[in-house]
């Protein structure tokens, strides 16, 4: 007799849908690389055949498959996997992301932005410990709207670091973050959540 806690993946609804869509699905959701283990862990799935779906992924995306090459790629960076948008259209985004509507900045991306400026190069697990609250749309926005970039991939966990872009010192006037004023005197105790306090 099979208890219900014990039911195979396969007789699972988790594996009613093809183990492809199922990766793209987390792929499409994602703001950092996923390692394989964890993409084989949220997917239900062995490690082995979740490679093989990925590698299949890249060759579809590459137009090696049996659609064309699409506007954006599957790659692996710091140990993770993540889409980006191919180098080939960079120009076109950021002149879609450049021509949008300009908007106020809210009040948590404000607070966001200026923990990246002083705290560069900053993982979003970082600025998010030092907000105390998830920072993961906040950080979206600001990267859409070009006034921080993804500086490196961390070597042992592959998360992305942060800092902030020339767009930036453009809208602030200024020409580099040396400028920005010392940050002790908005701070209690001048140290509380910016442990060094200088700017990178």
């Amino acid at each position: 007799m099979t208890d219900d806690m014990t039911t195979p993946l396969a007789e699972s609804p988790l594996a009613e849908s093809p183990l492809a869509e199922r990766i793209e699905a987390i792929l499409l959701i994602i703001d950092e690389p996923i390692g394989l283990v964890a993409l084989a862990a949220a997917v239900g799935s062995p490690v082995a055949a979740v490679r093989q779906a990925l590698e299949t992924l890249v060759d579809d995306y590459d137009g090696r498959g049996h659609g064309p090459r699409r506007g954006f790629e599957l790659r692996e960076v710091g140990g993770g996997w993540r889409l980006y948008v191919r180098d080939d259209h960079d120009d076109l985004v950021a002149e879609f992301i450049g021509g949008q509507a300009p908007a106020r900045l809210s009040q948590a991306a404000l607070e966001t932005l200026a923990v990246i400026a002083y705290k560069q190069p900053v993982t979003r697990s970082q600025v998010a410990s030092i907000r105390a609250v998830n920072v993961d749309s906040v950080v979206r926005t600001l990267l859409a709207r070009g006034l921080i970039t993804e500086l490196f991939a961390d070597a042992e966990t592959g998360a992305i670091n942060y800092g902030t872009t020339d767009a930036l010192l453009q809208h602030l006037g200024i020409n580099s973050l040396d400028e920005l004023p010392p940050i002790s005197p908005l701070l209690d105790d001048g140290a509380d959540g910016f442990d060094e306090g200088t700017i990178r």
